[in-house]
This record gives structure tokens, C-alpha cells and sequence, in this order.
């Protein structure tokens, strides 16, 4: 069965930080594209970033460049959303999610995790 799992979500004041992670489980995570995305309340899904599990590809939205970096641990089938300096409208829910294509669009992935509700507070 396949699953992803986020975490690391909560209550964060402007310019603080968080840390989410993405257990994966069930298919080949190493192969895959994994992404982040999130969805504000009222707004659609947005992607975040994605990194490629092969080569290490990786792709920001401009919003979070400078801000958020990813990284992943294959050998933990985990992956890592690091947010610093984060504003107001980065709330929102974040996803993990797999492709095992390179895309950054949400239609393209095919197995989605539970998200992980971030809200920073101004």
C-alpha cells in the first residue's frame, strides 16, 4: 500500500521556522519525483518545490526561493520541507505527493499524503 505520510506542521509567529517531513512507504522512493505543495484556505493548490529522487533536480516556486529548501534521505524514504522566514501567506496545508515522472504540476502526481496545516501568525 502507498503511502505518504506529512508532519511537522503548526503555529509559527513571522520570521520563525518549521521543519515538515515526508515519510514515504510502499513504492520505489528513490525513482520518484517527490513535491510539496500547499493550498491556502479559498485559493487552489499551488506547487512548492519538487525534487528529483535520481539526480537531485530540484525546483522552487519564486514565492519560497531564498526561503525554503528541500532535501531528501533516500536510505529513510523521507523527505524534508525546511521554511525560514516565513510570512503570513505562506499558511496554508502542505502536501507531499509522488510522481514518477518529472513535473511540478499537481495533476501529475500520482500518489498524494494527508497534509500538515502551517499557520504563521503576524
Amino acid at each position: 500500500e502507498v503511502q505518504l505520510q506529512a508532519s511537522g506542521g503548526g503555529l509559527v509567529q513571522a520570521g520563525g521556522s518549521l521543519r515538515l517531513s515526508c515519510v514515504a512507504s510502499g513504492f520505489n522512493f528513490e525513482q520518484y519525483i517527490i513535491g510539496w505543495f500547499r493550498q491556502a484556505p479559498g485559493k487552489e493548490r499551488e506547487g512548492v518545490s519538487c525534487m528529483d529522487g535520481y539526480d537531485g533536480k530540484t525546483v522552487y516556486a519564486d514565492s519560497v526561493k531564498g526561503r525554503f529548501t528541500v532535501s531528501r534521505d533516500n536510505a529513510q524514504r523521507t523527505m524534508y520541507l525546511q521554511m525560514s522566514n516565513l510570512k503570513s501567506e505562506d499558511t496554508a496545508i502542505y502536501y507531499c505527493a509522488a510522481s514518477a515522472g518529472w513535473s511540478t504540476l499537481p495533476e501529475r502526481f500520482k500518489y498524494w499524503g494527508r497534509g500538515t496545516l502551517v499557520t504563521v501568525s503576524s
